[in-house]
């Protein structure tokens, strides 16, 4: 089976390297919120371009972090898309805020302007765009539309680490930008993993208090926070991982390439925003046969996804419970034609052309 994506492949392209870096903390004994993780927050943080770096314990934790920091709470409205993993929403919902749920650009799967306008309430307080698949979001009228308003944006960067949005890091332009280090992601971690980064200096602060138990000095917390917190082994792997993300995120691209060379007549492609860097940490097809289509190739040795089969706002925990602004047909149709083929550094170019003929030979039975 070529898997949809393979950690394992990212370890044994550095194995050297994040060995020594994992032992050298086993012997230094200092194993939470010590030097590797203070040296990755602040290397991490100048990587995106920004003046702070907050190490979380995931992904989800560093949007609730986030969202806290900025004193959202019970009576507030966060404004994201239902064309998501659920941890965007589960976020929202762990600081006791309500997530109101906005259609996708068809072309891009991100949030749409045009459609966050009408979403805007008085309770209104957040909007968490999400740079799906390695895509940014079009940032510029989202932070017109926040500004306007007086509203944070809190970026969520779990999927785009390194992405640049008119030659800037995504992660750089909202109030808070968080990213996720889950083994599969970009960036990943041997285990989970997350971190917040911002420009300011207050919102550092409240959140560096939360991750831990909202202490500002030692046993004494001044207000209600988590237990969430980076760990020293994960921190030192991920310095290793940093020096080569540039250099891997190129890799994902040629392969994307690669894949839209040979599918350009196949299926609907994935689109690149213009003066956009895409580093699809996820190459996503389109086409109306998707269930069938994605049964005979995993047959076939390619293990093919769908991220994500059932918005959020449909799926069991969430029905029914939440506002949608409109309609959300494009976050509907989306959910029911994606399908994620194998992309990952250590990804062959041979094993991309057996994926891609395998695709279109299953697409001429089926048509």
């Amino acid at each position: 089976m070529i898997l949809c994506s393979n950690p394992q492949a990212q370890y044994l392209a550095h194995k050297g390297d994040i060995d020594a870096a994992v032992a050298s903390v086993l012997s230094k004994g200092s194993y939470i919120l010590g030097e590797e993780v203070q040296a990755f927050e602040q290397e991490f943080a100048q990587y995106i371009g920004v003046a702070h770096g907050i190490g979380v314990s995931s992904g989800t934790d560093a949007l609730q972090v986030a969202l806290r920091a900025c004193k959202i709470g019970p009576g507030d409205e966060v404004i994201t898309v239902a064309h998501t993993a659920v941890a965007t929403v589960a976020a929202i919902e762990l600081c006791g805020a309500q997530p109101v749920f906005v259609d996708i650009e068809r072309d891009y799967y991100t949030m749409d302007p045009d459609k966050l306008k009408k979403a805007i309430t008085k309770r209104t307080k957040c909007i968490v765009p999400v740079h799906l698949y390695g895509q940014p979001a079009d940032l510029t009228p989202i932070l017109e539309i926040a500004k306007r308003h007086s509203i944070r944006v809190i970026e969520d960067c779990a999927q785009a680490h390194g992405a640049l949005y008119h030659n800037q890091r995504i992660g750089s332009f909202g109030d808070l930008a968080c990213f996720s280090f889950y083994p599969t992601k970009n960036l990943g971690a041997a285990g989970d993993g997350g971190m917040l980064v911002t420009h300011d200096d207050e919102l550092c602060r409240n959140a560096r208090s939360l991750r831990e138990y909202g202490w500002k000095e030692r046993y004494v917390s001044q207000c209600a926070g988590l237990n969430s917190r980076l760990d020293e082994l994960q921190a030192a792997l991920l310095r290793v991982k940093l020096r080569f993300l540039d250099g891997d995120n190129a890799n994902r691209r040629s392969l994307a390439q690669a894949y839209s060379r040979q599918l350009c007549d196949a299926v609907v492609l994935p689109k690149e925003r213009p003066d956009c860097s895409h580093v699809y940490h996820l190459y996503v097809v389109r086409t109306q046969h998707r269930n069938q289509v994605q049964s005979a190739i995993r047959r076939a040795g390619i293990g093919a996804l769908v991220h994500y089969p059932v918005p959020v706002h449909l799926q069991p925990a969430y029905k029914g419970r939440f506002r949608a602004s409109g309609n959300l047909a494009e976050t509907t149709q989306a959910s029911e034609q994606v399908l994620s083929l194998p992309i990952y550094p250590g990804l062959t170019v041979s094993e991309v052309a057996y994926a891609a003929k395998t695709l279109k030979n299953v697409l001429e039975d089926v048509a």
